[in-house]
């Protein structure tokens, strides 16, 4: 990992960079912690430059891609006694209690941002969408991959259309032989991993509605989305898989879960009893 400043290696070559570039790196050196949380989108909208733009600016850093520059910004803005790795504001000397106490108002926070983000008419339209699918295929990758299989189990006990594939190649092979009654809900915190957008583009392709559930209203991935339902929990590049976004999902799946089985009550009361019964046997 690097040692050197960010703010640093900008300075160093900002007289190498292009006008665009320049742009965006004045908005990072005067916003660096607002930047942490933004997606490649965001950070070109707010700079009115195109995405294209960043990538380059993260090239002439000496960084891969977006991802590698945000780590290396983190890195750099992080005071040395905090943990970024777990959540905000953790300092290396707090008390169990104290931990304790941050970490459920973190929580906390992140289901009060969710509920707060909550556009009724598009859940109720997801909820319709879900219903009316022939398919219900979940997809994610790495933590979300996690969350997406907690959905299958979920609506398993209710309905027999629900998918969910472990692995990023039978998810595309999934994705290809979806149709135009098939509904694909794609989880990606920062929807800007490549196999989560392959799969939206490809489900897209296909003539499937993609729903997706995301922090950010624009990213690769809301571009081939149908609908999007936006998660309020604030992860850093240091905090990938962090519990405080997974809460924030699984309570906009919750909903939509909740809402599906009031809305095909007899079916679903019918489903629960019958899954229910067929594990009885396994308890003591």
């Amino acid at each position: 990992m690097r040692t050197i400043s960010i703010f640093s290696t900008i300075h160093s070559k900002y007289n190498n960079l292009t006008n665009t570039e320049k742009k965006v790196a004045d908005y990072v050196l005067e916003n660096a912690k607002s930047v942490v949380y933004m997606s490649i989108t965001d950070l070109a909208d707010i700079c009115d430059v195109g995405e294209s733009s960043i990538f380059r600016f993260c090239k002439s850093l000496s960084y891969k891609g977006y991802q590698e520059f945000k780590i290396a910004l983190a890195h750099t803005i992080t005071v040395e006694n905090e943990i970024p790795q777990l959540t905000d504001h953790i300092l290396m000397d707090d008390t169990i209690e104290q931990v304790s106490s941050k970490v459920l108002s973190t929580n906390i926070s992140a289901l009060n941002e969710t509920y707060n983000l909550l556009d009724l008419q598009l859940m109720d339209k997801a909820i319709d969408y879900l219903i009316g699918a022939e398919r219900i295929v979940f997809y994610g990758v790495g933590s979300s991959l996690i969350t997406a299989l907690e959905a299958k189990i979920k609506f398993m006990r209710i309905t027999n259309k629900t998918e969910c594939s472990m692995d990023s190649h039978l998810q595309m092979m999934s994705a290809a032989l979806m149709t135009k009654r098939d509904v694909a809900v794609i989880i990606s915190y920062s929807g800007s991993t490549k196999d989560s957008i392959a799969i939206a583009r490809k489900a897209k392709e296909r003539g499937a509605t993609v729903i997706s559930i995301t922090r950010f209203v624009k990213s690769p991935l809301t571009s081939y989305s149908d609908l999007t339902l936006l998660c309020g929990a604030n992860e850093g590049p240091l905090q990938g898989g962090s519990l405080s976004a997974k809460i924030s999902q699984l309570y906009l799946l919750d909903v939509l879960y909740v809402e599906y089985f009031k809305r095909t009550k007899e079916e679903s009361i019918t489903n629960k009893e019958i899954t229910a019964t067929a594990v009885t046997e396994k308890l003591l």
